[in-house]
């Protein structure tokens, strides 16, 4: 795999208060990632980005709402979550991240 595709396929990080439990419980990451990528790739880029070691990868598409607005009606767009699950000794930190 390409270096470009490593640094395109990862969008950002997801952080809400759900996935920060399942970081301190389950040892597990979320990330938003490319609607096109599959786990193998995830799992690859994952591993390069951060320098970690990663047990599994689970993807879900969340389909996007429809939402309204004085002007009418407007679909916001569907993307991919990956629930990236780290081996024992691995782990990831998002301090500085903007």
């Amino acid at each position: 795999m390409n270096q470009e595709k490593i640094l395109t396929l990862i969008d950002s990080p997801y952080i809400t208060e759900k996935a920060s439990k399942l970081a301190s419980e389950k040892n597990q990451v979320v990330f938003k990632v490319n609607i096109n990528a599959n786990k193998l790739e995830i799992k690859k880029a994952v591993e390069k980005l951060f320098n970690v070691e990663v047990k599994s990868v689970t993807t879900s598409i969340v389909k996007g709402k429809n939402k309204r607005n004085r002007f009418g009606t407007y679909k916001k767009s569907n993307f991919k979550k990956a629930f990236v699950s780290l081996k024992e000794g691995s782990e990831i930190q998002f301090e500085g991240v903007n």
